[in-house]
This record gives C-alpha cells, structure tokens and sequence, in this order.
C-alpha cells in the first residue's frame, strides 16, 4: 500500500467530510489496505477519485458520488456476493455518526448499491458518473489493463484455472454484451472503444489457455 496514495485519499476524504470525520477516512483506508486485496485496494479508489474529478459536472451531487466511491469496495471478501449491500449499509452507518443528511445517506447507500451491476437509468447522473469511475480501468494502456487483470486473478488465487477461466470469461462477455460500457457521453468518447478492445482481447487470452 503506497503511504503517498494513503494521504492522498485521507486529504480528499477529509476536504469531502470534514475533520471530525477524519477517523471515518482512516478506517475506509485501512480497509482498503486489506492484504487479502490486489485490486480493490487503495490505488483502485484513488484512480476511481481522480476519474470523478474529471466527469464531476456530468453527476446531480458530485459530493455523493465521492462519498459513494469511497464506500463501494469498504468491504470486499471474494467469497461473499453481497460485498455492495455491505457496504452500502456500512456507508449508511458511518455516514449518519458523522452527521450527513437523511437526503445523503440514502443517496450514498443507493449508489453503493448499484456499483453490484452497473447499470443506472438513463436518467441517473450520479449513477452514470459512478459507475463509469469504477468501469474506468477497463480502458487502460495495455501494460496497465494486463495489470489489472492480474491482479484480478490474484484476488481469485484460490480458485482452480479452470472455474476462473469459466467464471471470468462469463463475466468479460455480459459486459461485452452490454450496449454500452459507458453512462455518459464523456467517457463513451474517452473509454468506450479501448475498454471494448481490452475486453476482447482477455477473452481471447483466456480461450487460449490449456484447459
């Protein structure tokens, strides 16, 4: 865990939050730092911040989207398939101790939510933006997508390359399948076409592998 990307994300968090919610900040970093990560790690939210900043005047309430992102991966365990409700109830928590508004914290905990499947209403600005933060890395450089799906797999050490090459292909190809990667006209034009290249080009590593 990088320490200047640590202070990076307890400096945003606490320009977001406030000072009294400084303990709020260095929890959600050290769950972050968590060793059992490889991708859903600090790196992954600083990236997915910085990604914000740059759509922020697409989103409703930019401040719930950064609240959200710092919440989404808050709780991450592989073998559970409702780390987004746990998290969005964690978020819920945190977020009423610290004093946010009803309006906010059920916003926060929506957003979370939806960070399961990705996919807002066409009318959901906020939802766009936040999801289209989190699906970012899909258009990476080559060096930088070959990494994070390595670290994907890393996360999945435990499961035999068989069920992962099975497990990860579905998932590649629901995405593929999708109309658009993308929610809004910013990151279609900046993201869509590389993410779509990198997709198919796991999909074909993966069916090349022995099996």
């Amino acid at each position: 865990m990088s320490p200047e990307v640590e202070r990076e994300l307890l400096e945003r968090w606490t320009a977001l939050a406030g000072r009294a919610a400084e303990p709020v900040g260095e929890d959600l970093v050290r769950r972050y730092g968590e060793p059992h990560r490889r991708y859903h790690t600090v790196e992954h939210l600083a990236a997915m911040l910085r990604v914000i900043d740059e759509l922020a005047d697409q989103a409703d309430d930019a401040a719930a989207v950064r609240y959200a992102a710092f919440f989404h991966d808050a709780v991450y365990a592989v073998d559970r398939a409702d780390n987004e409700e746990l998290s969005a109830e964690l978020a819920e928590v945190m977020l009423e101790n610290i004093g946010a508004s009803t309006e906010l914290v059920r916003e926060v905990g929506r957003l979370v939510r939806l960070t399961k499947s990705h996919e807002p209403a066409p009318e959901d600005r906020n939802g766009g933006v936040l999801c289209d933060a989190d699906l970012a890395v899909l258009a990476a450089d080559e060096t930088g997508y070959a990494a994070y799906a390595a670290a994907v797999r890393a996360e999945y050490a435990h499961v035999p390359d068989d069920l992962y090459r099975a497990g990860r292909t579905a998932v590649l190809e629901s995405l593929a399948r999708q109309p658009h990667l993308f929610h809004t006209e910013i990151a279609r034009r900046r993201f869509e076409s590389t993410a779509r290249a990198n997709l198919r080009r796991e999909i074909a590593t993966l069916a090349d592998q022995p099996h």
